[in-house]
């Protein structure tokens, strides 16, 4: 038995070798798209046809696309990472069609990443960087990390990872979450209301996860809660804060500024209501772009697709309910 595979993360052009040679190797044939993902609905349905599996970026599997019968092969959607809001996984459930994902791999190259952003942007490391390649040699005040607050909205895994990276800053930890984590008390984290969060913070970092409740949820009202001194960084999903509202915050330099990773649209349209600003800090959503943990991804999220394809059940699936479904496409024991 072999499988026919999509290709649409981009990231297994470049640390994806041992998933390649891992998926060849086990008789699938793949398809690399003229244009990587994350693809909107209109265009990754026709891509879908004839492939019993994706091996997915941040693609819309939205429950049209899922129930079309141009996907009616699909068998399997294996994402690159741990986001999987784009994927409309009851949709996917109803289908029989199995979701794959790899949580836990990215935890410390996304708070690595996350930490060096709160760093730079609070030290003006960027606007240093870009002064000294125009010509230009000035002083740039910013402010100090040491001792003081770290927010944390979200505290699960990474959230975590971003405590442990706090304490040799001797900084204060905090956080807010709708189920706080237990272990959160080993790394002397204290939970609070978000409004106290807000208050509190020197710096918040985002690390929840993107749902309905959770959309918009950092808008002109929760950022004029802030410390003039604060900073915002988004390593997250960009949904997670009212862009035009943060913009304006900037603008009006209601914050010291923002570092952001993640945006509502991406890649950044030329229009993007944050180019030009002088006190933020913007990256093309580089959190997991570390080579050594992006091929260990990479095999991972691959692996899924030849378990399954094998009769097996992937390790890590997020609808494990599609198991005990007779619309299950793919029969795993």
């Amino acid at each position: 038995m072999s499988w026919n595979i999509l290709i649409t993360a981009r990231t297994l052009d470049e640390v994806g070798k041992g998933a390649i040679a891992l998926l060849e190797g086990a008789g699938c044939k793949l398809t690399f798209p003229a244009t990587f993902g994350p693809h909107p609905a209109e265009t990754l349905l026709p891509l879908l046809e004839g492939h019993d599996a994706c091996f997915a970026s941040m693609d819309k599997f939205t429950a049209d696309v899922l129930a079309s019968p141009r996907a009616a092969q699909l068998k399997c959607i294996s994402r690159w990472g741990v986001g999987y809001d784009a994927i409309d996984v009851p949709a996917a459930t109803r289908n029989g069609i199995v979701v794959a994902f790899t949580p836990g791999l990215l935890n410390d190259a996304v708070a690595d990443f996350a930490f060096a952003l709160l760093l730079a942007v609070a030290r003006n490391v960027h606007i240093g960087h870009l002064d000294m390649n125009n010509g230009v040699w000035r002083g740039a005040w910013g402010h100090d990390v040491h001792g003081k607050t770290l927010g944390i909205l979200g505290c699960g895994r990474i959230g975590l990872a971003m405590a442990r990276r706090a304490a040799g800053f001797d900084m204060k930890v905090i956080a807010h979450d709708i189920a706080p984590n237990p272990d959160a008390a080993k790394f002397g984290i204290r939970f609070v209301t978000l409004d106290e969060l807000l208050g509190q913070s020197d710096f918040l970092s985002l690390h929840a996860a993107l749902t309905p409740q959770s959309r918009g949820l950092i808008g002109e009202a929760q950022l004029r809660k802030m410390k003039p001194t604060a900073y915002l960084i988004n390593t997250g999903r960009g949904a997670l804060v009212d862009e035009a509202a943060l913009a304006k915050i900037l603008r009006e330099r209601v914050i010291a500024g923002a570092a952001l990773d993640a945006f509502v649209q991406e890649p950044l349209p030329a229009e993007n209501v944050f180019r030009g600003l002088p006190n933020v800090l913007l990256t093309p959503h580089l959190a997991s772009f570390a080579r050594g943990t992006g091929e260990k991804v990479s095999m991972t999220a691959a692996q899924s697709i030849v378990d399954l394809m094998h009769g097996k059940r992937p390790a890590m699936v997020v609808n494990p309910d599609v198991f005990n479904s007779p619309a299950l496409r793919a029969k795993a024991s």
